[in-house]
């Protein structure tokens, strides 16, 4: 099964890297984001991306061009022109990059990629600034079980703030982390047939506006709960919390 990622959007509420690369290029431990997210797909058994460019595109198809050699013991032979690989430790990936325009909606980026989806009948799509340690083949098994059109990973957002603990007006503690602000929401990771494609009418479609409504208004929509680790990299403080959690050693995300 193929992976759709988008990778195109201009990440303005995290503008202090993203006026040099895309969002999914921002790097977390020393590796893009999107490279993050498709190690989580690798760890599934998934190895064939779509990755939907747009905002500075070259700097992932530079990023791609590259990935071999920044992988791998090499020795340059200059007198001979030559370059040698002595080990290479890159993934068995099949990575194709398309432009889908600098102001495509989500929607738009996928209506794009649809040349390279032929062929198939599933295919999962995501965002490309989000990690969690959903299970990717579940979902897949969880989608094939129910025919619909298309599975959502519900997820509950993450808490911004800290919360107090009372006793009538005593405060009589603090819950630096409390699980989840109200309900589920769409946490991405999707599964979907290629006939949601027919859904998107062009470049300025939002995949969340009407592709998404009308599924769920004609019954096409089912949602896979994940009670696990989700969290998107909206703001710098989101990139500093996952960067902190890399250095721990123990990232919860990482499950390869």
């Amino acid at each position: 099964m193929k992976a759709v990622i988008l990778a195109g959007g201009l990440g303005s509420r995290i503008a202090e890297e993203t006026h040099l690369k895309p969002k999914p290029m921002i790097e977390i431990g020393g590796k893009p984001i999107l490279w993050h997210i498709m190690k989580i797909y690798y760890s599934h058994g998934i190895r064939d991306f779509i990755i939907c460019c747009g905002f500075k595109g070259y700097v992932i198809k530079e990023y791609f061009a590259n990935y071999g050699l920044h992988m791998s013991d090499i020795t340059f032979d200059l007198s001979e022109n030559r370059l040698v690989f002595h080990r290479q430790s890159a993934e068995n990936w099949r990575v194709t990059l398309v432009d889908t325009g600098e102001g495509s909606m989500t929607g738009g980026r996928l209506k794009r990629v649809a040349p390279y989806l032929e062929g198939e009948e599933n295919f999962c799509f995501t965002y490309g600034d989000g990690v969690a340690d959903v299970d990717i083949a579940e979902t897949i098994r969880f989608h094939k079980s129910h025919g619909r059109e298309a599975t959502v990973t519900a997820v509950r957002p993450p808490a911004r703030f800290g919360a107090l603990k009372f006793e009538g007006d005593d405060v009589k503690g603090f819950v630096e982390k409390p699980e989840g602000e109200g309900g589920f929401i769409n946490g991405g990771f999707f599964v979907l047939s290629t006939k949601v494609l027919s859904r998107i009418a062009g470049d300025s479609t939002s995949w969340e506006a009407e592709p998404l409504a009308g599924l769920a208004e004609d019954g096409q929509l089912k949602a896979h709960f994940h009670e696990g680790f989700w969290q998107p990299m909206d703001t710098l403080r989101d990139k500093i919390q996952l960067e902190a959690l890399w250095e721990s050693g123990n990232p919860p995300w990482k499950k390869w």
